[in-house]
C-alpha cells in the first residue's frame, strides 16, 4: 500500500503524539465491520474500537468511542450526556456531521469538536486502535494520549449481558 497520510494522522503528527499505522485490505465498496478488521491487522477484539455518532434531544452530536465487539447502550450514553436520550444518526449523515465515511470515521479530526466518550475499559490498555480516518487504515495510541488530544471522557457506555439464572425448583 502507498504511503497514506490521513487528517488524523497529521494532527497527531503536529501534536507529537506517536502512534502506529495500522492497515487492512479493502474491495472498493465493500464494507467490513470491526470485528473484522481486529482479524485482518492480527490484533484482539478488545483492543480495537469503532467511533460511533449519535444526536441528543437537544440536538447536539456525541461521540461514543467502543469495542468493535461490543455494542452502545444508548440508556448510559444518554446519562453520561446529560441527556433525556440519544439516537444513532443515520449513516448518511456521518459526513455531514464528522467530514468522515462510515468504515473510516476517527474521533481525530472530525468537522467539529464534539463531547466524545470512550467506553472505560480503554484506560485498562496500554494502547488501543481507531480508525485513521479513511477505509483502510487504523491508529494504534496510548488512551491516554487519545484524551489529552480529544479531550474524551472514560465512561461505562457498553450494553451489558446480564444473566438471570432461573430459580431453583424444590
Amino acid at each position: 500500500m502507498s504511503k497514506v497520510k490521513t487528517n488524523a494522522m497529521r494532527i497527531l503528527d503536529s501534536n507529537k503524539i506517536e502512534y502506529k499505522i495500522l492497515s487492512y485490505e479493502t474491495k472498493k465498496g465493500e464494507h467490513i465491520d470491526g470485528v473484522e478488521v481486529a482479524h485482518q491487522i492480527g490484533r484482539d477484539v478488545s483492543e480495537v474500537y469503532k467511533t460511533l455518532v449519535a444526536q441528543g434531544s437537544s440536538k447536539s452530536i456525541y461521540v461514543y468511542v467502543i469495542p468493535v465487539n461490543e455494542n452502545l447502550d444508548l440508556k448510559k450514553a444518554a446519562k453520561v450526556a446529560n441527556e433525556k436520550n440519544v439516537a444513532m444518526i443515520n449513516v448518511n449523515d456521518i459526513n455531514k456531521f464528522t467530514g468522515y465515511i462510515r468504515g473510516g470515521c476517527s474521533p481525530i479530526g472530525m468537522k467539529k469538536i464534539y463531547k466524545t466518550f470512550v467506553n472505560e475499559s480503554a484506560i485498562d490498555l496500554s494502547t488501543l486502535i481507531v480508525s485513521a480516518g479513511k477505509i483502510g487504515y487504523q491508529v494504534e495510541l496510548a488512551p491516554t494520549d487519545l484524551q489529552e488530544l480529544i479531550n474524551c471522557e472514560f465512561k461505562d457506555i457498553v450494553l451489558s449481558l446480564i444473566h438471570i439464572s432461573e430459580p431453583t425448583r424444590p
